[in-house]
């Protein structure tokens, strides 16, 4: 179910959608029905699974660093990087890139903040629940 998460444009749909899942298949693994009427918290006491949401987003906090501390020209780092120049823009809303999530957490500079991968470790717990706040 979060097979490439790592590079998913998280937004609150999609993780609506995502949880909605979980739940079911949290459900099905005990034998429940929605008639029921246990709490989700209920279950996932007894299921003892993460929520999704939390789990994506460790993934790509992972992959962030990983991808900010390339050395080589990768085309991993060259399309997380690159800014389309030219052309006109359609209507309506800009679509939401991978990288949007990333710097409206940590800023424009998480790429040199990556570098020191024990630091950036360290950072993770805190900005994960702030980053899944704001999804």
């Amino acid at each position: 179910m979060t097979y490439g998460c790592q590079t998913w444009s998280m937004t609150k749909a999609v993780g609506q959608k995502l949880r909605v899942a979980q739940r079911a298949m949290e459900r099905k693994m005990l034998g429940l029905k929605l008639t029921d009427k246990i709490s989700c918290k209920e279950i996932r006491n007894k299921t003892q699974v993460s929520d999704i949401a939390q789990y994506i987003a460790k993934q790509k906090w992972k992959w962030a660093g990983h991808v900010a501390r390339l050395q080589d020209n990768r085309w991993t780092l060259r399309v997380t990087e690159w800014q389309p120049r030219n052309g006109k823009r359609s209507r309506g809303r800009q679509a939401r890139r991978w990288r949007d999530d990333i710097v409206r957490t940590m800023g424009n500079t998480w790429t040199r903040e990556a570098k020191d991968k024990e630091e950036w470790r360290r950072g993770a717990e805190g900005l994960i629940l702030q980053w899944m706040d704001g999804a």
